[in-house]
């Protein structure tokens, strides 16, 4: 708690506001407003409603909680009364975060859905609505996924490192993971002042990566007018060590070439671009299906 207070406290004396999750869709088609941070927290674990929420609430610091159904009253989870008094306040929004929680990734597509639409009837019930925010469970989504995800939510948060802005896939959101291994002051005072590395599209459009697409054919198209493009650094683990990314750049399209394939479970790229001295980020983050 000391750290997240810290946390808080380091936004609270920057020049951003705290983004409202009950107006998230407003502030994602407003191309020109002013960048703002938003807290998300995953899973409802009892350790949350006792340690973090009475700070939040006195604070009245907006964020979103993403509930996984199944877990709900089980020892180390937040009850359905501990999250309808979290959710009666009016800077908070509860999120789906699915019903089990489980490598859904790695279940069949029909699983995948029968696990959504078990927690829909449970947050009907519970709460009397089916949120419209979403977040993949271990930020972990394949394109079947994501396009079943996108026909049933308004927006979809991954486990990504990255700035959300107006061209980023609603589906496909980023956010930096602040934990006990991620959670030191000098990388939180740095992420917090990151922009976004805008870019066109990114491939391939399936993310999640299998024996004969390991590794992927992977390109960044960025838009003509975009500046200081030449300054990209990027860094993967494929082999699962992280080290600079065989780079080359040609038509506004930045192309990695790998030394060899992903390891399980997940590989990720990141890259980030000075621009100006304003740092620009993206990260990508690959399940890998393992046999």
């Amino acid at each position: 708690m000391d750290i997240f207070e810290k946390h808080m406290n380091i936004i609270k004396n920057s020049d951003f506001n705290f983004l409202n999750p009950n107006n998230f869709d407003e502030q994602f088609r407003i191309s020109k407003s002013k960048k703002k941070i938003l807290i998300t927290i995953d899973d409802a674990f009892e350790s949350f409603y006792t340690e973090a929420w009475p700070y939040l609430k006195e604070n009245k610091i907006p964020f979103i909680l993403f509930v996984s159904t199944e877990p709900v009253g089980k020892r180390g989870y937040m009850t359905w009364e501990q999250i309808k008094e979290v959710e009666s306040n009016d800077f908070v929004y509860i999120g789906h975060h699915s019903h089990t929680h489980e490598y859904l990734i790695d279940e069949s597509n029909e699983k995948f859905v029968l696990d959504i639409e078990t927690a829909n009837k449970i947050f009907l019930k519970e709460l009397g609505y089916i949120p419209s925010l979403f977040s993949y469970p271990f930020g972990e989504y394949s394109k079947f996924m994501r396009d079943y995800i996108s026909k049933n939510f308004k927006y979809a948060f991954g486990q990504h490192s990255g700035v959300i802005d107006l061209n980023k896939n609603k589906f496909e959101l980023p956010r930096f993971p602040i934990n006990e291994k991620y959670g030191e002051l000098k990388r939180f005072k740095s992420i917090i002042n990151y922009f976004p590395l805008e870019y066109k599209k990114i491939l391939p459009e399936e993310k999640q990566l299998f024996e004969n697409t390991n590794p992927p054919n992977f390109k960044v198209e960025f838009f003509k007018e975009q500046k200081n493009l030449s300054n990209i650094s990027c860094y993967s683990n494929e082999g699962d060590i992280w080290e600079k990314s065989k780079t080359s750049f040609a038509n506004k399209t930045l192309t990695i070439e790998f030394r060899e394939p992903f390891k399980p479970r997940r590989g990720r790229i990141n890259c980030s671009l000075n621009d100006n001295g304003k740092w620009r980020w993206f990260g990508v983050q690959f399940p890998i299906k393992t046999n």
